[in-house]
């Protein structure tokens, strides 16, 4: 392979320990394989240049932001270049009077967070990540995050994209615009939505505008519930749908979860329940005195051991960063296959109990996470390292949790991506007629088939 001459100054890799650890993201057991290099461009023109090149020697390329991804979206092909946008890492503008935010792919969640909130103002999506995960993956998975019951995903901020692409918008490394800085725009089809969360495989996004909302004026109440099982919890969570509630959050972790967490790092707290839902209510005065009021007696309707609102804002901070950092906790402990099924609200408890019965006919140590508030389960399968039974095990409870949320009317990924580890479940999910549309897409797009090739939609004659 050989790269454009006039780049003297691009950041090309062959390293192999570099290589290696630039070529998966976090998937448990998702394929990796091996690439001729990787690339650390600074602007879109260079972008341009190495995916005109890549296109003209048909290289693959697979786009990298911070590994964060769960799903192998970002793993390396055989013989690709791995074009990793983490020099690209400017907030290019805060445009306070119109609430907008322009970044580049590589610029990490929380520090546009920061940046944005020294103007006054908030961006709401916030996966458990945050704190490492770039807005270009985030883009990439259409990331959601705590908040995103009351203020939506990554979709709902993404206004406009810059991206380099091929097909039918010109030759391979053109760059186009698709989208707008207006509160409003429906002009021609919705490219915009169709490249978020579309993992990298119809082009390279190398610049993003997004929209902001007005920093919120005070801190969040919470409201805290203990249960006895896990299902209880699900319960209470399907009754605040009912009863019409919409905290800001409405997150559910396990006993499992919380020990491992209070292991590591020592936040003082208790692990005597088997799970608790964490709520924040942002709705300011008496108003939100009362939604706060109302939850807590939902929970204790529903079954809870106890309910209250937290007036201790450290030990409040405290459970939602216990909750935050419940994967990396288990992770540390052994391998880790992360689930990512959405049902609908009200089918929660049924879900809940459906893992844990998978988690017993396949005897695999099952810890649950949640996004309980939007149904989004994320479901940590155990395993001890260097067993493969144990590892044959946990695949199989993992397909089978997919089927499981498919039959409650659910998804197979709700925030992760299909990556290559849902491409089985996607296939599922859709109809034929459906995954035929998005195959059209794609080949439209990509004629060439080298943005990500095999991610998402797979090989439809080998049914990957």
């Amino acid at each position: 392979m050989s790269l454009p001459a006039d780049l003297p100054h691009l950041d090309v890799i062959t390293d192999a320990d570099v290589l290696a650890s630039l070529s998966q993201d976090d998937a448990e057991w998702a394929p990796v394989g091996r690439p001729l290099a990787a690339v650390r461009p600074r602007s879109t023109e260079e972008v341009q240049q190495i995916v005109a090149e890549c296109a003209k020697q048909r290289i693959p390329v697979v786009a990298r932001g911070a590994g964060t991804g769960l799903s192998g979206g970002a793993n390396a092909v055989d013989g690709c270049v791995v074009l990793d946008t983490s020099r690209m890492d400017r907030i290019l503008e805060i445009d306070p009077d119109n609430m907008i935010a322009v970044v580049q792919p590589g610029v990490i969640n929380d520090n546009l967070k920061t940046a944005v909130a020294e103007h006054g103002f908030w961006y709401p999506p916030d996966p458990a990540s945050a704190p490492w995960s770039t807005i270009g993956g985030n883009v990439a998975t259409n990331a959601g995050g705590l908040c995103c019951l009351k203020y939506g995903v990554t979709r709902d901020y993404v206004l406009g994209l810059q991206a380099v692409v091929g097909g039918p918008a010109g030759p391979y490394g053109t760059e186009v615009r698709v989208g707008h800085r207006t509160t409003k725009g429906v002009a021609g089809y919705d490219l915009v939505g169709l490249f978020v969360g579309s993992e990298g495989t119809l082009g390279i996004v190398t610049e993003i505008t997004l929209r902001l909302r007005p920093a919120r004026a005070a801190s969040p109440r919470t409201v805290v519930g203990a249960f006895g099982s896990i299902v209880a919890a699900g319960e209470a969570v399907a009754a605040t749908t009912r009863r019409g509630l919409l905290p800001t959050a409405l997150e559910l972790l396990d006993r499992a979860c919380l020990q491992a967490v209070e292991d590591w790092k020592h936040l003082g707290v208790s692990a005597t329940a088997e799970a608790l839902l964490l709520a924040q209510i942002d709705t300011p005065g008496a108003a939100g005195d009362e939604e706060a009021t109302a939850l807590t007696t939902i929970f204790r309707e529903a079954g809870a051991e106890w309910a209250e609102q937290s007036t201790d804002d450290i030990e409040a901070e405290a459970l939602f960063a216990a909750r935050r950092l419940a994967y990396p906790a288990l992770e540390r402990l052994g391998p880790v296959l992360t689930e990512d099924v959405c049902v609908p609200r009200s089918a929660v408890p049924t879900m809940l109990a459906s893992i844990e019965q998978i988690a017993a006919r396949h005897g695999v140590a099952i810890p649950t996470i949640a996004h309980a508030g939007d149904g989004n389960l994320h479901p940590l399968i155990r395993t001890p390292a260097d067993d493969e039974h144990a590892r044959a095990s946990a695949q199989s409870a993992f397909e089978e949790m997919l089927r499981a949320a498919i039959a409650l009317g659910g998804t197979v990924t709700g925030e992760h991506g299909v990556g290559l580890l849902k491409r089985r479940g996607l296939r599922q999910e859709q109809s034929a007629g459906v995954l035929s549309m998005q195959q059209a897409v794609k080949q439209a797009l990509d004629p060439l088939g080298i943005f990500n090739p095999g991610k998402v939609l797979g090989d439809p004659e080998l049914g990957a």
